[in-house]
């Protein structure tokens, strides 16, 4: 079923959203604990994090976190604002969801006065379509190369291709704007 963002409210994380949205994502053989979106809320509120999620008729359908900072990589040590943890369901991706997430987050990370915003990236083909909407969205490699496991890879060193494997991406904001559009 197509929606169009007339049907879509972006707003943050409730409690009441966590067990919602861990069996939606369960559905589709996503494992997303309950416990995992109560951390996220309780992280919420003691201003660690930001979740915003994507609903429709009251039912959670996405989502993405933003950090004050990166909490690994080549952006640990900076004060740079970090995307983490993106996930729409199956049934509503590539509907423009995810941009309006990601619209949100990054809309907020521009209001607390940060001039970039990161994000880690997985390798693998399963994050294709996030790696494409990046790219197209203005995000580039930062030169550090590849990373595994929080670490960064040496030139020829072993790794396995799983959601460890990640290329960190950085996204200037313009000087003197107030809007991202």
């Amino acid at each position: 079923m197509t929606h169009t963002p007339a049907d879509v409210v972006i707003r943050l994380l409730l409690p009441s959203d966590a067990e919602l949205l861990s069996n939606s994502f369960s559905q589709q053989g996503w494992h997303k604990p309950v416990e995992q979106f109560r951390a996220y809320y309780r992280q919420q509120v003691e201003h660690q994090r930001q979740v915003f999620v994507a609903v429709i008729d009251d039912n959670p359908i996405g989502y993405i976190c933003l950090l004050p900072r990166a909490p690994a990589g080549p952006f640990h040590s900076l004060d740079v604002p970090c995307l983490s943890d993106f996930n729409v369901l199956m049934d509503y991706q590539r509907q423009g969801i995810g941009s309006m997430l990601m619209d949100a987050a990054e809309q907020a990370a521009l209001q607390t006065g940060a001039r970039s915003i990161c994000l880690g990236v997985g390798l693998h083909p399963g994050y294709g379509a996030a790696q494409r909407m990046y790219v197209k969205r203005g995000y580039v490699p930062d030169g550090s190369g590849v990373w595994y496991r929080d670490e960064r890879l040496p030139i020829s060193a072993p790794c396995l291709n799983d959601d460890d494997l990640v290329l960190y991406m950085e996204k200037m904001f313009p000087a003197n704007c107030n809007d991202l559009k």
